[in-house]
């Protein structure tokens, strides 16, 4: 592999796509003009805050249906008389439907661009919701929600990947888990939709829930014509003038738009050197090399740990949680969730403040000991309820479920729950990087969707505590995961991030140094505040 810092010093490779008269003259132009003023630069950060946000938005669908969902199912079961079986189905399926829209996604985003991709999730997602807002059935109902699972799919997996090209790598981080805090806003607004509509006829209020999902896909159509298009993919369709202007609108400097573009030049250079046409990208995640085998363990483990430890079982089936630690009415069970919705979107802001300054693996050090810990607590709290009465007041029990599980979910929001979303987007190069992020989300996606569909099978076999005790075990190898398999990216651009994962021989115990690559690449390390 050519050498990055020669790409970056020099501003030229072999494998220049750039014509050259063009490229000589716009760097002496770069030279030439003076430097940006605060004022413009801080309007440059404004406005790639901005993007990131606008294409978040698709992460509040599937959070807004994880939440909303948990309380329409009550009320379902009232109206269309479905059986439990079905509940299930109807919970899981849009996870594993999810991968449909990821798998494809990938290849989507490549094809007509990363944010037309983000737009065609959203009509998909769209059509669904209405289906299922005026479902007679449960068929019907089944129906909209494979629909809505693709349109989430499209939008979960191209979202993330948009914002890790437009973002400089000081904010990357922070911009890059804009995602998950529109989830954790999502479930929360499901959350309290499902508490404002619980005193109307059990025959509308559940799709009255459901028709509000509706919203932030009409936002999402808006967003389109505000965000420009992925530069990275600009430049992989040889379209350079609007890669730079699109650089021109979200770096610093006319200095750092060039450092940017020869960056992007480089790797875009090294795929089409490879002929890595789609079949090709496939064959090498299929047939990894031992450095791809590393991204793959990292991007594609952290997604496949954020959902076995059972996260989405918690948010979907919390109301069935709470009535098995003793609460007993309709009304009390989704104020209780709304608490538990209120705690994830909290803590998920402060991992937001820090995952830039601390780090991306300290963070998930405190969130997989954490979430173990209150997994186990719940499923004692749990088990004291059904077999130790005498030992305590119920209202004892309860209190101590409702805060396991909102420790739960805080530790999950810290670390876990954002930085799943920032590793997948960041570790992949540019010519993997849609497919390898699409894969990480079809085992996520897979996974979540075998939790939410075997939960209360699973729980009628070996009760709601022994579940939790399950995904306790399961959480403390998730603590192991992160030690031997997650690098510390923090500060590093996606460039530099290939050059560490190809340097094989920087492994000590089982952990990838970055601080040991730091020879091989130009320093980088300056912070990019957001305004």
């Amino acid at each position: 592999m050519a050498d990055a810092g020669a790409a970056v010093n020099g501003g030229r490779n072999k494998y220049a796509v750039l014509d050259r008269s063009e490229e000589q003259e716009s760097k002496l132009d770069a030279q030439r003009r003076p430097p940006v003023p605060e004022s413009e630069r801080r309007r440059r950060e404004r406005f790639v805050f901005a993007c990131a946000v606008f294409a978040s938005l698709n992460a509040i669908l599937l959070g807004y249906d994880v939440g909303v969902m948990s309380g329409c199912i009550i009320y379902m079961q009232k109206d269309l008389h479905i059986t439990e079986f079905q509940q299930e189905i109807l919970v899981g399926c849009l996870s594993v439907v999810s991968l449909l829209g990821s798998l494809s996604g990938g290849r989507t985003s490549d094809a007509i661009g990363r944010k037309w991709t983000m737009g065609l999730g959203a009509i998909v997602f769209q059509l669904g919701a209405v289906i299922m807002t005026f479902a007679p059935s449960f068929t019907v109902l089944m129906i909209g929600r494979l629909l809505a699972g693709v349109g989430i799919g499209f939008g979960a997996m191209v979202s993330g990947v948009y914002i890790a090209e437009i973002s400089p790598a000081g904010a990357r981080g922070t911009l890059t888990s804009l995602p998950e805090i529109c989830i954790n806003l999502g479930i929360l607004l499901g959350y309290v939709s499902n508490y404002a509509f619980s005193g109307l006829s059990e025959h509308i209020n559940w799709r009255i829930m459901l028709g509000v999902g509706i919203l932030p896909s009409v936002f999402i159509g808006f967003a389109l014509f505000v965000i420009p298009e992925s530069p990275r993919w600009l430049m992989m369709e040889k379209r350079v003038s609007e890669a730079r202007a699109v650089l021109l609108q979200i770096s610093e400097s006319e200095a750092e738009v060039e450092e940017r573009l020869a960056e992007i030049e480089e790797a875009a250079g090294l795929m089409k050197s490879m002929k890595s046409e789609d079949k090709e990208v496939w064959r090498e995640l299929l047939n990894p090399s031992p450095a791809v085998r590393r991204m793959l363990y990292a991007g594609c483990g952290i997604q496949l740990f954020q959902q076995i430890t059972g996260i989405d079982a918690t948010v979907y089936y919390s109301p069935t949680i709470f009535k098995d630690a003793g609460i007993k009415s309709d009304q009390e069970l989704l104020a209780a969730t709304v608490a538990v919705g209120f705690t994830k979107t909290v803590f998920i802001l402060v991992a937001i403040f820090l995952i830039d300054k601390v780090g991306r693996k300290p963070l998930l050090y405190v969130s997989t000991i954490g979430m173990t810990a209150c997994l186990f607590l719940l499923g004692v709290a749990l088990t004291l309820q059904k077999h130790a009465m005498g030992l305590m007041s119920p209202r004892v029990g309860i209190d101590l479920a409702i805060f396991a599980v909102c420790g739960n979910v805080a530790f999950f929001s810290i670390g876990m729950g954002p930085i799943c979303w920032v590793l997948s987007s960041e570790v992949f190069p540019l010519r993997l990087r849609a497919q390898g992020s699409a894969l990480g989300q079809v085992g996520g996606r897979v996974s979540s969707g075998l939790v939410s569909m075997s939960f209360l099978s699973m729980a009628r076999a070996i009760s709601v505590a022994g579940m939790f005790f399950l995904f306790a075990a399961i959480s403390t190898i998730s603590v192991l995961f992160v030690y031997f398999c997650v690098p510390e990216t923090k500060g590093k651009t996606l460039e530099q991030i290939e050059m560490m994962f190809e340097s094989g021989d920087e492994l000590r115990g089982g952990e990838i140094e970055l601080e040991d690559t730091q020879h091989l690449i130009p320093s980088n390390d300056k912070s990019v505040p957001l305004g």
